[in-house]
């Protein structure tokens, strides 16, 4: 059971002083999320009173003094939304990149990690029900039965632990309860939309429950191709939790939880936007990018039999809280595991001869250990814990193409001596010649990287809220951390098995010896090379494991000072740090990141009127050894270099504004607004291909906001209607002078990468007077704005081709709720 503490009015007065927290700029939990009666008095304006643990303890949203948004089930409904990716745009400051579900990217306040290998961690920290989601893969789930989301923003080193340097997401999902229940949701849509939502409460006893819930997500997706008409783009997930709870005696609560997810779909669409000459002629390369065409207005062609994306994802959780009398002690058992394959087409076309794909398999097993006291007295609240996390992950990283493909790179490089400029095309024409019925064109290519990780981690930490006076707090937390890392890459040498077979029966018919001859110097090792992965460690380490050890420590704090100014408003301050553990580089042997380090200073103030409510917060951070892997060009003085992955640190640092506010106008009519101002540059910055970028921006937007409206109608004996609408904008961003060769943002001719973009939803629903029945009508992104999200420039050097995505269209459906 959860440890309360008794309500007086000086416990009154200290949540109220502790008030720190931003109220929820779109989606804050009005109230929780047990059915809502029908308006009796449309007087009655009073915003109700969230509960949140944002702080490992179970307080007010307004007690707590972190900038802090809330998500409640209302506004996951308002948008139909299926995953984290569906709800960035309405909480100001948080971006997420859920393009491929399991490579997804994520940032707050302009901090995240660029780099998809197992080597680094992320910069944002994904909790559900308080255990730690480990990397990026396992972590994009669907949503299944959640209450809540909180989003801390700013480092939470101290009350999260390790990579959490940008800020926290933590997902609260719903416990079984001792009455029986039962709901069942179907939502159809444009584009092949299937949805089926289900969820049974059973009670299991006088003191257990047992609740579980399945989903099946799937549609014919927006984007068919060109030549087939075949789907290119669908959903298909399905999904399913069970918990079960109980209550053992009067002081200690058990939940055991399973989730699972079967995820199997099509990988990531690329529309090629570089103007193609007849087959079998070749683009220019480099590809010039003042030819782009604007991929919002032209046909997909894709390859579509490589095409797939997969996981396969089981987690175990274990929570048990006891009440000791003068504490609460829980104990938080978890193991996950997962399995997910992301193969994408890189070129944008459907010409063999331009091929080149990437594809990444990962197998990723952890085990989380946390034990965490907490407890009070009339001065101070505390929590005091430990931590144990082990994590162990297998991947490879892949290039698969054909000698055809390669064939042109060869031409492009300018690095074969012979007429034409080709070498399997000129020396399969000799072949003939010889009337050898041997072709070197058509092959299958496979370059890959292969990595394991071994992470073990070992935390401490305690936090203390000290009650100085009746209007002043003053809290400090602390965590001791220590990572142990153990890495390895394996490179072998290109695969390409029928190539080499037919390589094997020139070499048998003297077809090489004959070259001799001829003083030719071609012979079968001239075939064997590798494009990809050609870096110097790569070459010298062909087919050699190499193995690193490191272990990282950091000491986390925060310090914050809280002043009641009156009954229902208040300032604070405070000191926070973060970080993410060290690593390496999966994409090349031997590099290795340090800790990443975010000191972030805030202050900021809260009021509310009963009816309205308003948090501001100004805030500046020092963001230290960003780690990342970056794509660099080829070197135009080095004709046989090509794009390749390499170690891309630096400083940044920023200060910005953050403000929401929510306004009851009346018991059915409801306000809220929130924005957010980042100034994010660089500092001590050079790339890895030299450009130098201090004080340049760091591409994150200046100004992002969010508005949202509700209204509910009284139908009396008929139920009542509710009208939301929600509106998101974030602005252009902020290129820099290496914008351009990473493909994420810059002008051209037909379009620009990184313009403001915005976002419409509306939704109307009628329910039943006892809620039994729901029936909605939705319309996400109702003004159908097309944004291109960035280019695909693996391909653009050496092959002359590019690859855009681009923001969903206008979608819209009908939902039907039944609920017992």
């Amino acid at each position: 059971m959860t440890f309360t503490k008794p309500r007086t009015l000086a416990t009154g007065l200290r949540r109220a002083i502790l008030a720190a927290g931003a109220l929820s700029a779109t989606g804050v939990a009005f109230a929780q999320d047990a059915p809502q009666p029908a308006p009796q008095d449309k007087d009655a304006k009073t915003l109700d009173t969230v509960t949140v643990t944002a702080q490992s303890r179970e307080q007010e949203l307004q007690d707590v003094p972190i900038a802090l948004q809330v998500v409640n089930s209302e506004l996951l409904n308002d948008v139909a939304a299926e995953d984290l990716g569906d709800i960035d745009a309405f909480v100001p400051g948080l971006e997420v990149d859920a393009v491929q579900p399991t490579q997804p990217g994520f940032k707050l306040r302009g901090i995240a990690t660029d780099d998809f290998g197992i080597g680094t961690d992320p910069a944002v920290g994904v909790f559900v029900d308080g255990v730690y989601g480990g990397r990026g893969g396992g972590v994009l789930l669907p949503f299944v039965d959640v209450e809540r989301i909180e989003v801390l923003k700013g480092p939470q080193g101290t009350l999260f632990g390790r990579n959490t340097a940008a800020g926290a997401i933590s997902l609260i999902t719903r416990r079984p309860q001792p009455e029986f229940e039962a709901r069942a949701s179907v939502r159809v849509g444009n584009y092949g939309k299937r949805y089926i939502d289900g969820m049974l409460n059973i009670p299991t006893g006088a003191r257990s429950a047992l609740r579980i819930n399945a989903l099946s997500n799937k549609s014919d997706g927006w984007i068919q191709d060109g030549a087939t008409g075949k789907d290119l783009n669908g959903d298909n997930v399905w999904a399913t939790r069970a918990a079960w709870q109980l209550h053992a005696g009067d002081d200690t609560t058990i939940l055991l939880s399973w989730d699972h997810e079967d995820l199997d779909q099509n990988g990531r669409v690329s529309t090629g936007i570089v103007p193609l000459p007849a087959y079998p002629q070749r683009p220019t390369a480099p590809a010039d990018p003042d030819t782009y065409l604007d991929p919002r207005k032209l046909d997909t062609f894709s390859d579509t039999d490589v095409s797939d994306e997969a996981r396969l994802f089981d987690g175990v959780n274990l929570i048990i809280d006891h009440d000791t009398g003068w504490g609460t002690l829980t104990s938080t058992t978890s193991w996950r595991q997962y399995d997910s394959n992301n193969w994408t087409e890189e070129d944008g076309t459907n010409r063999a001869d331009l091929y080149i794909d990437s594809q990444n398999t990962e197998s990723n097993e952890t085990w989380y250990q946390e034990l965490k006291l907490r407890g009070f007295n009339d001065k101070f609240d505390w929590v005091v814990g430990a931590s144990y996390f082990k994590e162990d992950a297998y991947q490879t990283s892949e290039v698969n193409t054909n000698t055809t493909a390669v064939d042109n790179i060869v031409r492009n490089l300018g690095i074969a001596p012979t007429p034409d400029g080709s070498l399997f095309g000129y020396f399969s024409a000799v072949a003939q010649q010889f009337h050898i019925p041997v072709s070197l064109l058509g092959h299958h290519w496979n370059e890959r990287f292969i990595n394991t990780l071994g992470t073990t981690a070992y935390a401490v930490f305690g936090d203390v809220i000290w009650h100085a006076t009746d209007k002043t707090n003053l809290t400090f937390g602390l965590r001791y951390t220590r990572d142990e890392k153990k890495f390895s890459w394996l490179n072998n040498p290109r695969s390409a098995p029928e190539l080499d077979a037919a390589l094997n029966t020139l070499e048998q018919v003297g077809f090489f010896a004959a070259l001799a001859q001829m003083n030719i110097p071609i012979t079968k090792q001239s075939f064997i090379f590798d494009m990809a992965f050609i870096d110097p460690p790569a070459i010298a380490n062909k087919g050699i494991t190499n193995r690193a050890k490191k272990s990282w420590s950091d000491w986390s704090p925060r310090l914050v000072l809280d002043y009641h100014f009156n009954d229902t408003g208040m300032v604070f301050a405070s000191l926070a740090h973060g970080y993410k553990a060290g690593g390496y580089n999966a994409l090349q042997i031997g590099p290795t990141f340090d800790n990443e380090d975010v000191w972030n200073l805030e202050a900021g103030v809260k009021q509310s009127f009963g009816d309205f409510a308003y948090n501001a917060s100004l805030y500046r951070y020092n963001y230290d050894n960003r780690q990342a892997v970056r794509l660099i060009d080829p070197d135009p003085n080095n004709p046989t270099d090509i794009p390749r992955f390499v170690v891309d640190t630096g400083d940044l640092e920023a200060w910005g504004l953050e403000a929401d506010a929510q306004w009851q106008v009346s018991e059915a009519f409801s306000l809220n607004g929130a924005l957010a101002w980042i100034d994010s540059t660089y500092k001590n910055y050079i790339t890895p291909d030299g450009v130098d970028l201090d004080g340049q921006p760091t591409g994150e937007p200046h100004f992002s906001a969010s508005l949202g409206a509700a209204y509910v109608a009284d139908l009396g004996d008929s139920g009542r209607l509710r009208f939301s609408a929600r509106h998101a904008y974030r602005g252009a961003t902020r290129c820099n002078d290496a914008s351009g060769s990473q493909g994420d943002c810059g002008q051209y001719p037909l379009f620009r990468i990184g313009e403001s973009r915005q976002r419409t939803d509306l939704r109307v629903s009628w329910s039943s007077p006892q809620d039994r029945w729901t029936v909605a009508a939705y319309g996400n992104n109702v003004f159908d704005n097309r944004y291109v999200t960035g280019l695909n420039t693996y391909g653009a050097a050496v092959l002359g081709v590019v690859g855009a995505g681009v923001t969903p269209p206008r979608t819209y459906g009908l939902e039907v709720t039944l609920k017992y």
